[in-house]
């Protein structure tokens, strides 16, 4: 099927789909590099003061709305991709989703909403397999980073004829929040978990987005608590985007034949510091986190609510350009050899690099010559070798052993 599109960009006038716009006009656009692309929403005079603010008059807008699925299978018909920044996606994400299957159009977004993404992989997986398409969720700071960095250990230990036996991911250093999105969709999914036992069930699987059958093994539930790290010798806590990162590094594992093991096991914790000071930094690092999991219109949710950041908001383009992000990988082997790798970001991880990793994956879908793998599908099982690529070289990405 022709399609008039490479990309659209699904939500342009929001903050984050704002930054996906200009890092494709800025790094596609202007470099005369070939990507044809739209950007799409509801509200056709928002999108022209983004097009006229940030663009040119050669992008084209497409004019939708997320619960008219007429409306969403014109826009799906039109292009190869459909790239959306549009969330909490368990509100406005099924029907783009069912309308990409239908009409053969590929689909990355940021979702970090569990429960959303284990109802997506029931209801469609099957028929996105069926229909050849790629449905990429966690395209973002939550889950490229920890997906991609697990792929990335694994293909060079491959290479020396080694095999892992666990990986536990520490944050050593971060600058810059979380995004009013991100938090709007964990207002949602604790609102929903509150709502619905099953979906408390869900959340509470490390190995929930599985495929039947494959749903339990040797992994524990995140961490929740402060505790001393024997991984890295640190005192360390909960990290707010575990309870995603972990269970699409093990649904990578899973949909892939079990690349890296049957028995593999995967972590994620924050580093605090050593000794007595960073068992109080750890308390001080996982006191907000109270604030983030608060029983819906509880005082502490009420409080949450007025000073975490809203959606559509974000930080300025300087403290975007000095924000960072430094993940430390701690592998062990299955012949007991240990050593560290690293991911780091050049950007603040909930703006400016997450922009960069959902455009250049939107790019990848459109662009590459990808193997074919079908379904509600990682980034790393999706895309592979060839997004790895771009990270590196067009994202501001570091994929590195020590």
């Amino acid at each position: 099927m022709d399609k008039k599109y490479d990309v659209v960009v699904w939500g342009a006038s929001g903050f984050t789909g704002r930054l996906v716009c200009e890092y494709l006009f800025k790094n596609y656009t202007l470099k005369g590099r070939d990507l044809n692309w739209a950007i799409g929403g509801r509200n056709f005079n928002k999108l022209e003061r983004i097009r006229t603010d940030f663009l040119n008059d050669s992008i084209p807008i497409i004019i939708a709305d997320s619960d008219d699925i007429d409306s969403l299978n014109e826009l799906t018909k039109s292009t190869k991709v459909v790239c959306t920044t549009v969330g909490p996606y368990a509100k406005y994400g099924s029907k783009l989703v069912q309308a990409c299957i239908e009409n053969k159009s590929h689909y990355c977004d940021l979702a970090g909403e569990v429960q959303w993404i284990h109802k997506m992989i029931q209801e469609n997986h099957e028929s996105a397999k069926t229909n050849k398409v790629k449905i990429v969720n966690s395209c973002g700071f939550d889950s490229i980073p920890s997906d991609m960095g697990v792929y990335f250990i694994h293909k060079e230990l491959k290479n020396k004829k080694q095999s892992i036996k666990s990986i536990d991911m520490r944050v050593a250093g971060v600058k810059g929040g979380i995004s009013g999105g991100t938090y709007a969709s964990l207002n949602n999914v604790i609102k929903e978990s509150y709502e619905d036992k099953e979906i408390f069930k869900i959340l509470s699987n490390p190995y929930s987005l599985n495929p039947y059958g494959y749903q339990d093994g040797k992994d524990r539930q995140d961490l929740r608590k402060v505790i001393y790290d024997k991984v890295s010798k640190k005192w360390i806590g909960p990290f707010i985007m575990a309870s995603i990162n972990t269970k699409i590094v093990r649904r990578s594992n899973a949909i892939s034949g079990f690349n890296y093991g049957k028995d593999f096991r995967y972590s994620e914790a924050t580093t605090a510091g050593k000794g007595i000071k960073g068992k109080i930094k750890g308390y001080i690092n996982a006191f907000p986190l109270i604030f983030v999991a608060a029983k819906p219109k509880s005082i502490l949710k009420m409080v949450a609510n007025k000073i975490l950041p809203k959606p559509g908001h974000g930080p300025s383009k300087n403290n975007r350009e000095n924000g960072y992000y430094n993940l430390k990988f701690y592998i062990k082997t299955n012949d007991n050899k240990e050593m560290i790798a690293r991911v780091i970001g050049d950007m603040d991880p909930g703006y400016g690099s997450t922009s960069k990793m959902l455009a250049e994956s939107a790019v990848c879908l459109a662009k590459d010559d990808l193997k074919e793998s079908y379904g509600i599908l990682t980034p790393s099982t999706a895309m592979g070798e060839l997004l790895l690529n771009r990270l590196q070289e067009n994202a501001g990405l570091s994929f590195k052993f020590e």
